[in-house]
């Protein structure tokens, strides 16, 4: 099982793209996280999910855990008009580390090693992971590689 036969199209976002458009794609899609990518598609960062939902959480509230216990439900369903005007590049974290890609010839033990050393729930496909300036020809989600290994144990 190759890379190329796992990576599949997938939403991709810059970082000028709007935080609320990414979070609507988050959520209508049911994905973990997006690829950001940069004017020529080539991956830059991951979004997770998870960053997503911290940008919506006020940093009173990130700062004192226990105040989300005595936030209320009326204010909590406005959650997400904190994104409103804010975009890609504002969720994304300051100081950020190369985004997860694998060659295209990359097996799925150096996709799940990849996967798992970033911590990140998508990883990008290259044609060439070497060069800097490789297309992105798909993406492979922790989900969907855990699918295909559990069917290969006969799962």
């Amino acid at each position: 099982m190759r890379a190329r036969e796992l990576a599949v199209e997938f939403p991709v976002v810059t970082p000028d793209s709007s935080a609320m458009d990414a979070a609507e794609l988050l959520a209508e899609h049911h994905l973990p996280g997006l690829i950001v990518v940069d004017g020529r598609d080539r991956p830059v960062a991951v979004l997770p999910a998870s960053q997503v939902m911290g940008s919506l959480i006020p940093r009173y509230v990130q700062d004192d855990p226990a105040l989300a216990r005595v936030y209320d439900e009326g204010h909590a369903d406005r959650l997400c008009a904190n994104l409103e005007g804010r975009r890609v590049a504002d969720m994304l974290p300051r100081a950020r580390e190369a985004p997860p890609i694998v060659d295209a010839d990359a097996t799925a033990m150096e996709i799940a090693q990849v996967m798992a050393s970033a911590r990140s729930p998508v990883v990008a496909v290259a044609g060439d992971a070497r060069r800097t300036d490789a297309p992105m020809i798909g993406v492979v989600t922790a989900s969907a590689l855990l699918g295909r290994l559990l069917a290969a144990a006969g799962r």
